[in-house]
């Protein structure tokens, strides 16, 4: 085997070449951004430049870069145990993660599945439905609602769920039993209506679907209790309590994809408490393990995972399952995360630092071109506009958050960030000040952007 390539070497096409990441190579080889180390807050290029992470790498960081008590707890469990046999068994860290995850869950959410990542956790939700309907006498409740803009996951049941086009196109035809709605999007309603005289038609259009779908046909629905990927879409406060109401109306299960609401993101463990509604199904992912092993997690009702218990020769149980599944070391940073989220108060300091951090984007508003702000917690998305008044976007060949995040890029802050809007979500141990860091290179990018487009 021949000799490792250096950090500096990575840089170099000739080595890009061997592997496939979410960029077009062709571009990403151009000005190639390639990390080397991460404290608290930051990263740091393989070229020494220091970056504020202000979307906890992609809303997984929630416990901040180089956290000693889960490093400590991952080294630890490496010299116990680093995998148990799955297709035997479990192992006690698993149990123990399970039994804290149910002590901490709203509601009755009280039996856990383990997983990999977010898509294998969605995957793992609608199988749950499914099953659960075939055993309680509904084999043919096998649909699952979803909404437009939605982002599930890469694997080809999360991404049939997934409403959002340029994702879905390149690896259509999708599965089949998936049926898509518009999101609570109410900046720019797409039924042109304003709220609250609106009567939350956007909620109403779901047990609409629900009807015509046949209700004895309809296994789930599956939401983020605040979209993102399509543009963070914060619903009105109606909106989730009359899911609820719906889903109970035609036996069907809620499912509440937390992968990036969950763990303290929107200033309470869980969207579920934020919003006070309970899902049927809540999966987790992200911030779980706090970046430091791939860990997911689908939790549900005690109603639900009761079915699954029983006569084996009648009952085969929850019939899925996957190789990392509750590994002890991916268990480890999971408890010791959460042990951080709760002994350091950290949803607290999302909901002070997050309240802080949204005054300081309001301030942004100055510059004339910030349409909404949205969000809860340290979770915040920004439109762009040209227009106030009429909420008339910039151009095309104008990518105006494009624009904006490629220039705080440069000038050491990472944002998420599509042509009309950008999103924040940096690590749940944000400060005041650094709250302000990132409020300051947006200021700078905004402006210096603005003058290059209007000289």
């Amino acid at each position: 085997m021949s000799e490792l390539i250096t950090e500096q070497q990575a840089l170099e096409e000739r080595y890009l070449r061997q592997i496939f990441i979410r960029s077009q190579m062709t571009e990403f080889v151009k000005d190639p951004f390639v990390m080397s180390s991460s404290d608290g807050v930051y990263y740091t290029d393989i070229n020494g430049k220091r970056y504020l992470d202000g979307i906890a790498g992609i809303f997984v960081a929630s416990v901040g870069h180089n956290n000693r008590r889960v490093i400590d707890a991952i080294k630890d469990q490496l010299d116990k145990m680093s995998f148990s046999p799955v297709i035997h068994g479990t192992n006690a860290l698993a149990v123990q993660l399970a039994n804290l995850l149910a002590e901490i869950a709203p509601g009755d959410l009280s039996a856990v599945k383990f997983c990999s990542g977010g898509s294998e956790a969605n995957e793992t939700a609608f199988k749950i439905a499914r099953q659960y309907h075939k055993l309680n006498g509904n084999p043919n409740k096998y649909k699952v609602i979803s909404r437009y803009q939605s982002w599930h996951g890469c694997t080809m049941g999360s991404l049939s769920a997934s409403g959002l086009t340029s994702r879905r196109v390149d690896s259509e035809p999708l599965a089949a039993g998936f049926i898509h709605v518009f999101p609570p999007y109410c900046y720019r309603c797409p039924f042109d209506k304003e709220y609250p005289s609106c009567n939350i038609t956007c909620a109403g259009l779901i047990e609409d679907t629900i009807i015509m779908e046949d209700p004895d046909t309809v296994a789930a629905v599956i939401v983020e209790p605040i979209g993102h990927t399509g543009g963070l879409f914060d619903p009105p406060p109606e909106y989730l309590p009359k899911l609820r109401e719906f889903c109970d109306r035609h036996n069907v299960l809620l499912i509440f994809d937390e992968i990036i609401t969950g763990m303290g993101r929107t200033g309470e463990m869980f969207a579920a408490e934020t919003f006070d509604v309970l899902p049927d199904v809540l999966c987790l992912g992200k911030g779980l393990s706090g970046g430091y092993m791939p860990l997911s997690a689908v939790l549900c009702r005690r109603h639900i995972a009761d079915k699954f218990w029983g006569d084996g020769k009648i009952n085969p149980g929850l019939v899925t399952g996957h190789t990392y599944e509750g590994n002890p070391i991916a268990c480890a940073a999971g408890l010791a995360t959460i042990a951080e989220i709760i002994e350091k108060d950290l949803c607290a300091n999302a909901r002070k630092v997050g309240s802080h951090l949204r005054e300081g984007l309001e301030g942004l508003r100055k510059h004339g071109i910030i349409g909404d702000i949205r969000g809860k917690g340290l979770f915040f998305g920004i439109e762009f506009v040209r227009d106030l008044v009429t909420k008339e976007k910039f151009s095309d060949d104008i990518p105006i958050a494009t624009l904006i995040g490629k220039r705080a890029l440069a000038k050491g802050l990472l944002t998420r960030y599509d042509p009309h809007w950008m999103s924040l979500g940096p690590p749940l141990i944000l400060t005041q000040d650094q709250a302000d860091e990132m409020v300051s290179i947006l200021d700078a990018s905004i402006t210096e952007v603005l003058q290059e487009i209007n000289n």
